[in-house]
């Protein structure tokens, strides 16, 4: 009787699961109607955004997104497989390691208006030196200073991921290889890395949607232009912060359906990059038992 009834409540929380999320895709495909009607597939390739005039693309958004995240994550992958293979590798356990977990866990917690205010007070002076060095207009705000930002905010999620996954290695492989003499890097390049890539690759996954979605931290650090950005310096807009700055002030119809239709596209890249994620993993997995 009991796991007859545990059963049922498994099965109930799985369908909750899956009613809401087609209620969440049902609520924005509807409320971006009129939007679609007036534009047309057209909204998703324009590159004007004017609420007097009432015409509204979706492009400079677009491409706002994908820069900063892209960048973030460039930024922070290098950084996340160092921290997890001290981690799981050199500092496994002890004070210190305590120290290094708890400290790496503690910046997935801060809230992300704290790092907004990090980057406007210690970063953009520091990015206005290096546009002056460059030679580019020193605005200090813009795409790069975002994605910097970003890129501190997700590396707790790839780097605690990672770290657990190189935990679950084996101990009988990398004694195996040490046995035929091979050194500390060689294990970890060659056996480690390898037999963790998969969770590593989820690792950078999650990651990665976390900066997609990110609101607060970017609004605070890009410049809010609804212009495509030039450069990587350029003040540009993500989605989410054009979706934060405007939609108290949306009064026309046509203005707040747009402003759904961005939310509605934002939620199509983050279930196509998971669903291309998941496809990876998958094929990493079977090579791997493949070749296993």
């Amino acid at each position: 009787m009991k796991d007859r009834l545990f059963n049922i409540m498994v099965f109930m929380g799985a369908c909750i699961t899956i009613i809401l999320l087609i209620a969440a895709f049902l609520t924005l495909l509807i409320n971006f109607i009129p939007s679609l009607k007036a534009f047309g597939l057209k909204f998703f390739f324009g590159k004007e955004w004017d609420p007097i005039k009432l015409n509204f693309g979706a492009l400079p958004f677009f491409i706002g997104t994908t820069l900063t995240s892209f960048l973030a994550l460039i930024i922070s992958v290098p950084i996340s497989i160092s921290i997890s293979i001290l981690l799981g590798e050199y500092l496994k356990e002890g004070f210190i390691a305590s120290i290094f977990k708890n400290l790496v866990e503690l910046l997935a917690g801060i809230p992300s208006v704290i790092y907004g205010f990090w980057g406007l007070f210690v970063l953009v002076p520091f990015v206005r030196k290096i546009e002056v060095f460059l030679n580019v207009p020193p605005v200090g705000v813009g795409i790069f200073t975002a994605s910097i930002v970003l890129a501190v905010m997700i590396i707790p999620y790839s780097a605690s991921i990672g770290r657990e996954v190189i935990e679950l290695v084996p101990t009988d492989i990398k004694e195996a290889a040490y046995s035929l003499g091979a050194t500390k890097y060689e294990v970890i390049r060659f056996v480690i890395l390898p037999y963790a890539r998969s969770g590593i690759f989820a690792g950078i996954l999650l990651s990665l949607g976390r900066a997609i979605g990110e609101t607060m931290a970017v609004t605070m650090l890009i410049g809010n232009s609804n212009e495509i950005p030039s450069s990587i310096f350029s003040p540009g807009n993500t989605m989410a912060s054009l979706i934060a700055n405007e939609f108290a002030e949306a009064t026309e119809i046509l203005h707040l359906s747009s402003l759904v239709g961005i939310g509605f596209f934002l939620l199509i890249i983050t279930t196509v990059i998971s669903l291309v994620g998941r496809y990876i993993i998958k094929k990493i997995s079977v090579t791997e038992r493949r070749y296993a």
